[in-house]
C-alpha cells in the first residue's frame, strides 16, 4: 500500500461518498487524475458495478468541467461522437463509463469506432482485501451503524472479492442487527456469514 501514490482516501468526499484507493483500482485513479497525459481528451472506464467506477468519473468530470457518459454502451452513438469531438475542441475531458470495451462493445458508426480505438482505457478491478476493510465500516457507517472491535477484521478475509458480496453482506448484517436488536458483534458477523454462505450453496 506504501507503494500507491495517492493518499487511501482520495478524494475525500464529492458529495457522492468517499471513493477508497486502493491496488485494486490505483492504476485506474492515477491515469483519471492527469488528463494531460491521456493520448487524447477522453478515456473509457469498465470495470464491475458497484466498482465506484461512475463515482470517480463524475469526481473528474468535476473537476475538470469535462463531461461524464454512463452506461455509454446503451446510449446513442451519435451523441457519444459529438461529445468526443468537442471534448477535443474544448481539451475538457470526456468520460465514458461502460460494461465492456469495444469491440465486444458494438459500435456501428465507422468514425466513433475509429475514434474509441484511438481512445485510452481504464479497468477497476474486483475489490482487494485493503479496500474491502475500509469498504465495510465506510458502508456500515452511512447507515449509522458502528460494528465492535474484531468485527470488521474477521469479515474482511471471509468475503467474497467482489463488490456485489460486500453490498450485500452489509445489507444482512444491517437486517441481523435490526431483527436481533443488539450492535453488530463477531458472533452475529459470523452467523450473517454462515447464513449467506448457506444460501450460495444451496442455489
Amino acid at each position: 500500500m506504501n507503494q500507491i501514490a495517492l493518499p487511501l482516501d482520495w478524494p475525500a468526499d464529492e458529495g457522492e461518498g468517499a471513493f477508497i484507493v486502493s491496488p485494486s483500482n490505483a492504476v485506474a485513479a492515477r491515469h483519471l487524475q492527469a488528463p494531460g497525459t491521456w493520448s487524447v481528451c477522453a478515456t473509457i472506464i469498465t470495470g464491475p458495478r458497484k466498482s465506484g467506477r461512475s463515482l470517480l468519473g463524475r469526481v473528474i468530470a468535476g473537476r475538470t468541467g469535462g463531461t461524464l457518459i454512463d452506461n455509454a454502451q446503451d446510449r446513442d452513438e451519435e451523441e457519444i461522437f459529438h461529445a468526443w469531438n468537442e471534448a477535443q475542441r474544448t481539451r475538457r475531458p470526456l468520460l465514458l463509463v461502460t460494461d465492456v470495451l469495444p469491440p465486444e462493445w458494438s459500435v456501428a458508426l465507422p468514425d466513433l469506432r475509429s475514434r474509441l480505438a484511438a481512445t485510452p482505457h481504464v479497468t477497476i478491478g474486483d475489490p482487494d482485501e485493503s479496500l474491502i476493510e475500509r469498504l465495510i465500516p465506510m458502508l456500515l457507517e452511512r447507515r449509522g451503524l458502528v460494528p465492535q472491535h474484531g468485527v470488521v477484521s474477521y469479515l474482511t478475509p471471509r468475503v467474497e472479492r467482489c463488490h456485489h458480496s460486500v453490498i450485500a453482506l452489509v445489507d444482512a448484517l444491517d437486517a441481523a442487527s435490526l431483527a436481533a436488536r443488539r450492535p453488530i458483534t463477531v458472533p452475529l458477523a459470523r452467523a450473517v456469514l454462515s447464513s449467506i454462505d448457506a444460501v450460495a450453496a444451496a442455489s
